[in-house]
Protein backbone atom coordinates (compact mmCIF):
# COMPACT_ATOMS: atom_id res chain seq x y z
CA UNK A 1 0.00 0.00 0.00
CA UNK A 2 1.16 3.56 -0.69
CA UNK A 3 1.51 5.40 2.60
CA UNK A 4 2.53 8.90 3.63
CA UNK A 5 4.13 9.60 6.99
CA UNK A 6 5.08 12.79 8.73
CA UNK A 7 6.22 14.10 12.06
CA UNK A 8 7.44 17.17 13.80
CA UNK A 9 10.54 17.12 15.98
CA UNK A 10 8.72 15.52 18.94
CA UNK A 11 7.51 12.61 16.80
CA UNK A 12 10.66 12.17 14.72
CA UNK A 13 12.19 9.19 16.52
CA UNK A 14 8.96 7.17 16.62
CA UNK A 15 8.14 8.12 13.03
CA UNK A 16 11.51 6.77 11.90
CA UNK A 17 10.79 3.46 13.66
CA UNK A 18 7.26 3.22 12.22
CA UNK A 19 8.54 4.12 8.74
CA UNK A 20 11.22 1.38 8.91
CA UNK A 21 8.60 -1.10 10.12
CA UNK A 22 6.21 -0.24 7.26
CA UNK A 23 8.99 -0.50 4.67
CA UNK A 24 9.99 -3.88 6.11
CA UNK A 25 6.36 -5.00 5.67
CA UNK A 26 6.60 -4.15 1.95
CA UNK A 27 4.68 -0.89 1.87
CA UNK A 28 5.68 2.08 -0.26
CA UNK A 29 6.32 4.88 2.25
CA UNK A 30 6.88 8.56 1.56
CA UNK A 31 8.18 10.71 4.41
CA UNK A 32 6.73 14.21 4.16
CA UNK A 33 7.61 15.43 7.62
CA UNK A 34 10.77 16.07 9.57
CA UNK A 35 13.65 14.18 8.00
CA UNK A 36 16.41 15.98 9.91
CA UNK A 37 16.03 16.91 13.58
CA UNK A 38 18.39 19.82 13.00
CA UNK A 39 15.83 21.31 10.59
CA UNK A 40 12.45 20.14 11.91
CA UNK A 41 9.15 20.90 10.23
CA UNK A 42 6.38 22.28 12.43
CA UNK A 43 3.55 19.84 13.05
CA UNK A 44 1.14 21.78 10.84
CA UNK A 45 3.45 21.63 7.81
CA UNK A 46 4.01 17.89 8.17
CA UNK A 47 0.25 17.35 8.52
CA UNK A 48 -0.45 19.56 5.51
CA UNK A 49 2.10 17.69 3.36
CA UNK A 50 0.68 14.26 4.20
CA UNK A 51 -2.93 15.36 3.71
CA UNK A 52 -2.18 16.92 0.32
CA UNK A 53 -0.46 13.73 -0.82
CA UNK A 54 -3.52 11.67 0.13
CA UNK A 55 -5.92 14.11 -1.54
CA UNK A 56 -3.82 14.03 -4.72
CA UNK A 57 -3.98 10.22 -4.76
CA UNK A 58 -0.25 9.76 -4.12
CA UNK A 59 -0.97 7.82 -0.92
CA UNK A 60 -3.91 5.76 0.26
CA UNK A 61 -3.45 6.41 3.98
CA UNK A 62 -1.28 8.47 6.26
CA UNK A 63 0.37 8.43 9.65
CA UNK A 64 1.16 11.61 11.56
CA UNK A 65 3.20 11.59 14.76
CA UNK A 66 3.83 14.46 17.14
CA UNK A 67 4.07 14.64 20.94
CA UNK A 68 0.41 13.78 21.62
CA UNK A 69 -1.15 13.29 18.18
CA UNK A 70 -3.74 15.98 18.94
CA UNK A 71 -2.24 18.92 17.02
CA UNK A 72 -1.64 16.77 13.95
CA UNK A 73 -5.21 15.46 14.09
CA UNK A 74 -6.75 18.91 14.42
CA UNK A 75 -4.76 20.31 11.52
CA UNK A 76 -5.26 17.24 9.30
CA UNK A 77 -9.04 17.43 9.66
CA UNK A 78 -9.05 20.94 8.23
CA UNK A 79 -8.26 19.39 4.83
CA UNK A 80 -11.15 18.32 2.63
CA UNK A 81 -11.39 14.59 2.16
CA UNK A 82 -9.24 13.84 5.18
CA UNK A 83 -10.68 11.89 8.07
CA UNK A 84 -8.00 11.88 10.75
CA UNK A 85 -8.30 10.24 14.15
CA UNK A 86 -5.93 10.48 17.08
CA UNK A 87 -5.47 7.04 18.58
CA UNK A 88 -3.87 5.67 21.70
CA UNK A 89 -4.76 2.01 21.22
CA UNK A 90 -4.95 -0.79 18.68
CA UNK A 91 -8.68 -1.01 19.36
CA UNK A 92 -9.36 2.62 18.40
CA UNK A 93 -7.06 2.36 15.36
CA UNK A 94 -9.21 -0.54 14.13
CA UNK A 95 -12.59 1.02 14.89
CA UNK A 96 -11.73 4.36 13.31
CA UNK A 97 -11.36 2.48 10.01
CA UNK A 98 -14.51 0.38 10.43
CA UNK A 99 -16.82 3.13 11.65
CA UNK A 100 -15.32 6.39 10.34
CA UNK A 101 -13.38 5.30 7.24
CA UNK A 102 -10.42 7.28 8.63
CA UNK A 103 -7.59 7.74 6.17
CA UNK A 104 -5.08 9.35 8.55
CA UNK A 105 -4.01 7.98 11.92
CA UNK A 106 -2.29 10.32 14.34
CA UNK A 107 -0.63 9.39 17.60
CA UNK A 108 1.76 10.77 20.15
CA UNK A 109 5.35 9.74 20.66
CA UNK A 110 5.02 10.69 24.33
CA UNK A 111 2.05 8.34 24.73
CA UNK A 112 2.36 5.39 22.32
CA UNK A 113 5.35 3.01 22.58
CA UNK A 114 6.92 1.71 19.37
CA UNK A 115 5.58 -1.86 19.65
CA UNK A 116 2.03 -0.55 20.02
CA UNK A 117 2.56 1.90 17.14
CA UNK A 118 3.47 -1.05 14.89
CA UNK A 119 0.30 -2.91 15.88
CA UNK A 120 -1.79 0.23 15.37
CA UNK A 121 -0.27 0.75 11.93
CA UNK A 122 -0.93 -2.87 10.93
CA UNK A 123 -4.58 -2.82 11.97
CA UNK A 124 -5.14 0.62 10.42
CA UNK A 125 -3.80 -0.64 7.08
CA UNK A 126 -5.56 -4.02 7.09
CA UNK A 127 -9.00 -2.94 8.32
CA UNK A 128 -11.65 -1.88 5.84
CA UNK A 129 -14.59 0.48 6.24
CA UNK A 130 -17.71 -1.28 7.64
CA UNK A 131 -15.77 -4.55 8.03
CA UNK A 132 -17.77 -7.05 10.08
CA UNK A 133 -20.78 -4.78 10.58
CA UNK A 134 -24.39 -5.76 10.36
CA UNK A 135 -26.02 -4.94 7.03
CA UNK A 136 -28.36 -2.22 8.32
CA UNK A 137 -25.60 -0.30 10.12
CA UNK A 138 -23.19 -0.75 7.21
CA UNK A 139 -25.76 0.63 4.74
CA UNK A 140 -26.40 3.61 7.02
CA UNK A 141 -22.68 4.43 7.32
CA UNK A 142 -22.11 4.02 3.58
CA UNK A 143 -25.04 6.37 2.95
CA UNK A 144 -23.57 8.90 5.37
CA UNK A 145 -20.20 8.65 3.64
CA UNK A 146 -21.83 9.31 0.27
CA UNK A 147 -23.67 12.35 1.67
CA UNK A 148 -20.40 13.73 3.07
CA UNK A 149 -18.73 13.34 -0.31
CA UNK A 150 -21.60 15.06 -2.09
CA UNK A 151 -21.56 17.87 0.46
CA UNK A 152 -17.80 18.32 0.03
CA UNK A 153 -18.21 18.47 -3.73
CA UNK A 154 -20.93 21.12 -3.52
CA UNK A 155 -19.16 23.34 -0.97
CA UNK A 156 -15.61 22.44 -1.89
CA UNK A 157 -15.67 23.31 -5.57
CA UNK A 158 -12.41 25.23 -5.84
CA UNK A 159 -11.74 25.23 -2.08
CA UNK A 160 -8.79 22.89 -2.46
CA UNK A 161 -7.36 25.21 -5.10
CA UNK A 162 -7.18 28.03 -2.58
CA UNK A 163 -4.18 26.32 -1.00
CA UNK A 164 -1.71 27.99 -3.31
CA UNK A 165 0.37 25.25 -4.87
CA UNK A 166 -0.31 23.15 -1.77
CA UNK A 167 1.96 25.48 0.18
CA UNK A 168 1.14 26.55 3.70
CA UNK A 169 -0.02 30.14 3.71
CA UNK A 170 1.67 31.94 6.59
Amino acid sequence: MKLAVGSDQAGYELKEKVKAYLLEKGHEVEDLGTTDVQAPLPYFEAAHNVCCRIREGGAERGFLICGTGAGMCIHANKHQGIFAVVSESVYSARLCRIINDANVLTFGSRIVPADMAYEMADVFIKTEFIEGMGLERAEHLMGQQQRYLELERSFGKGAADKEVGHEIQR
